[in-house]
């Protein structure tokens, strides 16, 4: 999805302070995964706990989950890029 920032779901608990530190200013992100039923949700759960127990949020005030994820996204013939630039540069436009 143009603009959106890969986290790859095995890495992400050691990486939410980078995260936290690309997304400033951003008061929602929006996880997800193919399906959005089980990374997606994990590491929407992951960030959430840590921003409780870090007490900071970075401005963040809603995390929430892509309903059907990347391929629902795709099915529903919303545009998607494939980039590998990260954030996503959207080769499409």
């Amino acid at each position: 999805m143009s603009g959106s920032l890969h986290y790859a779901s095995d890495t992400f608990t050691d990486r939410i302070s980078n995260l936290i530190q690309e997304v400033k200013g951003k008061d929602t992100l929006v996880f997800h995964c193919a399906l959005s039923q089980v990374r997606g949700p994990t590491c929407a759960r992951r960030l959430a706990n840590y921003l409780e127990e870090v007490k900071e949020d970075g401005g963040i005030k809603n995390i929430m989950v892509l309903e059907r994820g990347f391929n629902g996204w795709e099915a529903a013939g919303r545009p998607v890029c494939r980039c590998t630039g990260t954030p996503c540069k959207d080769e499409s436009a």
